[in-house]
């Protein structure tokens, strides 16, 4: 007993990791302590030295407080943080509804282009949702919209926000998956604006063959002179679109890394602040307290994981994963991608992306490079870039996925009292469909993935 104990140690830890998180504790606390626990049970077990702790230190400090890109993830949440709390978000809403008043659907249309816009940046996926629900959801329903179209249309384009440059998820992919950030950017635009065309696509035909789910705005509803309607796109568009073409494109253009480039996001956030005549002390105050707890939370889970997965390894974990792999004859590489796929979904019910990040990719990715793509993908020195998209447009789909998609409860905490989570579900199918058809169109042609990245020479 103690011999079979002892050789699946590995594998009774990520098992015992699961039900504890299960079980209501925090991640970060849950992967650092189950570190701390099997680490002195293998020592007890004669299979880890105690001494070998110390090396979690020095990856914590090399791996993650040294790492230059993680830099800019607390830059991009602070960005997020600052237009989210300067109300920018709201005054971008009104300019793009005024802008496309006479388009058929044009207040959802506006909100899903500013679900684009915007919602990447704020890079936290219960936070974009919460902010287009309550600035774009009373309008829409005021508006005579229908109530599912309306929740499926903001589910979407906030949930869109951890899939479209610059998502804070991309960059802690990249660094996972030992691969270019760059080049990760690239090939999640693509992915990125293929579902929201389809999104508009859809709400574009809805408005056109049933106009009673999305009434056109009044002649009046807006500006009535040239002058006020440019002043409105001036406070409201310009400096919101100006800053986002900023950001990716010093990144696209390979003027500025991402952590630069998160650093001219901050900077640019705080001048449409004042622009907008919000900047006050405030104001900040509050941007930095958000920022702070929501860089606490990343960076607490991402230590934690840190010494899971050396603990993990060390113990023999991915090689007993492999041969448990192998027991369910998930032995081949399109095997254990489908695998990875569904595993990922289901994932994304009860956990977060970054949870999901920091605890799959670690341990799986290594051994799906043991398996060539090449046939596929023309290299297999490109799998990872193509699986990091796949996995990003895979997460977006759990969680909006009914009956446990994250978003579903984000928009019914927000949402009026006449909403109910009936309407919620049936709001998501739709847009759930759609999804799925993008996750299918990028595994069948990986060159929706992978055709910007070599235009841009970033994969070798």
């Amino acid at each position: 007993m103690i011999d079979w104990f002892t050789d699946y140690l590995a594998l009774i830890m990520f098992g015992a990791m699961f039900f504890v998180i299960f079980c209501g504790y925090p991640v970060a606390y849950v992967m650092g302590g189950m570190s701390m626990v099997f680490a002195i049970l293998g020592y007890i077990l004669g299979v880890f030295p105690i001494q070998a702790m110390s090396n979690v230190i020095l990856r914590m400090w090399g791996g993650v407080a040294l790492d230059q890109v993680l830099v800019s993830v607390p830059m991009f949440i602070f960005m997020g943080s600052i237009l989210e709390r300067s109300g920018s978000a709201k005054d971008m809403l009104s300019a793009t509804e005024i802008l496309l008043k006479r388009c058929p659907g044009g207040l959802a249309v506006s909100v899903m282009v500013m679900g684009t816009i915007l919602a990447a940046p704020i890079g936290v996926v219960g936070a974009a949702v919460v902010l287009l629900s309550l600035i774009a959801l009373p309008p829409m329903l005021e508006a005579g919209y229908n109530k599912q179209l309306a929740i499926g249309t903001i589910g979407a384009a906030g949930t869109l926000g951890i899939l479209i440059p610059p998502a804070i998820m991309l960059v802690i992919m990249a660094e996972m998956l030992n691969a270019n950030a760059g080049a990760i950017f690239f090939a999640a635009t693509m992915p990125g604006l293929m579902l929201a065309g389809l999104y508009l696509l859809y709400i574009l035909a809805v408005a056109i063959i049933k106009p009673e789910w999305a009434p056109r705005m009044p002649k009046e509803y807006g500006p009535q002179t040239r002058k006020e309607f440019w002043r409105v796109m001036w406070t409201g568009l310009f400096p919101m679109t100006f800053l986002m073409i900023v950001v990716m494109g010093s990144i696209f253009a390979g003027w500025a890394t991402a952590t630069e480039s998160a650093g001219v996001g901050v900077f640019g956030s705080f001048i449409i602040a004042w622009l907008n005549g919000k900047l006050n002390f405030r104001m900040t105050n509050d941007a930095i307290r958000s920022a702070c707890r929501a860089n606490g939370m990343v960076f607490m889970i991402y230590l934690g994981a840190t010494g899971f997965s050396y603990v993990f390894r060390y113990l023999g974990g991915d090689d007993l994963m492999i041969s448990t792999l192998d027991y369910f004859s998930i032995n081949t590489g399109w095997r254990l991608l489908i695998f990875l796929m569904i595993l990922i979904f289901l994932l994304g019910f009860p956990f977060e992306w970054i949870e999901i990040c920091l605890i799959v990719l670690p341990i799986f990715a290594p051994i799906l490079m043991k398996y060539d793509f090449s046939d596929h993908i023309g290299s297999n020195s490109y799998l990872m870039c193509w699986f990091a998209a796949l996995v990003a447009v895979n997460l977006q789909t759990a969680f909006m996925s009914p009956p446990f998609g994250a978003t579903l409860f984000y928009m019914k905490g927000t949402a009026p009292p006449g909403i109910t989570m009936t309407d919620v579900y049936r709001g998501m199918y739709p847009f759930v469909a759609l999804q799925v058809l993008g996750l299918l169109l990028c595994l069948y042609f990986p060159s929706i993935v992978l055709w910007l990245p070599k235009v841009a020479g970033l994969l070798d």
